[in-house]
């Protein structure tokens, strides 16, 4: 694959964000345009490495065909390639965006020498396959007079209903928000995955195919303003919940009940639905401007929140992680292709140093309570430093610190799925409250409801998502017909 001596020949090339100081004062995308003549170079790095690992669970759960377009971009075989990729991912303007790539962890190159850039390379053939005309809306030659309820418009369900769409049944998604996407749309901010350029193109298409969206529809037991999900099943052959894990973990801590302290999803939420609505003229967001801002926990929402922050203007920032700082390079118990659990600079951290002159991030911290005015109003955050012991984290006596804050954001993570529609099914739960169904199957313990996704397995990656929500359309299109050609 690619050039045979590609490997040895050519440095690993990453396409670079828009300039930090640039990109600061807007909520554009991050990217740069693609260079063609880069990804040709970096798909040439390719090596014909027997067995490519980039594919496997470890590497990819969708099992993309990386090693054979990355050959084919090199080849300037753009439409070829374009082919090989949807064959396994139903979405990757998306996990081209936002996926952390545990392909190039898993790569084998990455052995010896830094990866190739696969997630740049997947980014640029979807993108250029729409710039091309390319991809265009493909519904199903025949129905097959079968009906399948989605509740849920993030990456489960709509490539669930992608496929199940492809195989002939009437599909019609649910959603409780006022736009399509579920994560997709108002999870992520617009820097990295633009919502109208990006998402609702895929939507639009899914809708050409004969796929059907309501909005603004809460499914739960049919009282307080929402539909039955038993009313639900009645009007469909099979239901596919990809509810997504919506419940936020708490830090249930002194001074929790401070005005100021919000969970990551309500400042990013209500951000994205701002910006679309009106271009935040209509205030109806939780502004960071002029504020101190402590974000705690790191991932990829802390990071958005960082981001999110810095573009509102805030006044300072500092990011808490529990954990040490991770080492530059793998850790003896952190062996290829297992995913690198390195320290990484991501473009939250790369803006804030370009700032406030340093990376905003704060290791082996905890902390003890909010602190508080006499209007209710949170002022700051008191703190401890931490070690780790015999795989448990001891306080450090006399580490204690105070950090001025008017805007705490928690980015701690999700427990599970919210339980308002499978309570009234008696659905069974696993032990960790997600929706109990065997992974391969998807058969919840309810006659012919289906789940999937972030809601059946816990929080994870989008490209995961995506791969429940394929698979689960199999077993649904199996149970429905007896027999299934989705792969």
């Amino acid at each position: 694959m690619g050039k045979v001596t590609g490997f040895m020949e050519f440095a690993r090339n990453a396409a670079p964000y828009r300039d930090a100081t640039e990109r600061l004062l807007d909520f554009k995308e991050i990217y740069t345009d693609h260079d063609n003549e880069r990804l040709s170079t970096q798909g040439a790095r390719c090596m014909d490495c027997g067995v490519p690992f980039c594919q496997s669970e470890e590497g990819c759960p969708i099992h993309n065909l990386i090693p054979e377009w990355n050959d084919l971009v090199y080849r300037d075989e753009w439409r070829e390639a374009l082919d090989r990729l949807h064959k396994t991912n139903n979405f990757p303007e998306f996990t081209g965006r936002v996926c952390p790539a545990p392909c190039e962890g898993a790569c084998v190159l990455g052995i010896t020498d830094p990866a190739v850039t696969i997630k740049n390379i997947e980014m640029a053939i979807i993108d250029r396959g729409f710039a091309e005309g390319w991809v265009v809306p493909q519904p199903p030659a025949k129905r097959t007079g079968k009906t399948v309820g989605v509740v849920g418009s993030g990456p489960a369900g709509l490539s669930a209903a992608a496929q199940l769409n492809k195989a002939g049944h009437k599909v019609t998604v649910y959603e409780r928000a006022d736009r399509i996407g579920g994560l997709l749309m108002y999870g992520i901010p617009n820097m990295k995955l633009a919502k109208n350029e990006v998402v609702e193109r895929r939507v639009q298409l899914l809708r050409d195919e004969g796929v059907e969206f309501v909005v603004n529809k809460a499914i739960g037991d049919g009282t307080e303003g929402t539909t039955s999900i038993h009313e639900l099943r009645d009007d469909h052959d099979a239901v596919l919940l990809a509810t997504g894990a919506t419940v936020p973990r708490d830090l249930p801590i002194p001074g929790r009940e401070f005005k100021g302290v919000h969970f990551a999803m309500e400042f990013l939420t209500g951000n994205t639905k701002s910006l679309l609505d009106s271009n935040h003229e209509d205030g109806a967001y939780i502004s960071a401007k002029d504020k101190h801002v402590i974000v705690i926990g790191g991932g990829d929402t802390g990071t958005d929140c960082i981001g999110t922050s810095l573009r509102h203007g805030c006044a300072s920032l500092v990011n808490f992680e529990l954990f040490p700082q991770p080492p530059a390079e793998r850790a003896a118990n952190n062996p290829w292709p297992t995913w690198p659990r390195i320290f990484r600079v991501d473009y939250g951290h790369e803006e804030a140093a370009s700032v406030q002159g340093e990376d905003p991030r704060v290791y082996s911290i905890s902390s003890l309570n909010f602190i508080g005015d006499e209007n209710g109003n949170v002022t700051g955050v008191r703190t401890i430093d931490v070690e780790m012991r015999d795989g448990k984290f001891e306080n450090i006596e006399g580490s204690e610190r105070e950090w001025k804050a008017d805007l705490v954001l928690l980015a701690m993570g999700f427990l599970g799925p919210e339980h308002d529609l499978s309570d009234p099914l008696n659905l069974e739960y696993d032990e960790r409250s997600n929706y109990a169904a065997e992974y391969g199957r998807y058969q919840t313990s309810v006659e012919n409801v289906f789940a999937a996704g972030d809601c059946r397995r816990g929080q994870s990656l989008v490209v995961r998502a995506i791969n429940e929500g394929r698979e689960a359309a199999r077993e649904i299109d199996r149970h429905l017909m007896g027999t299934t050609e989705l792969p």
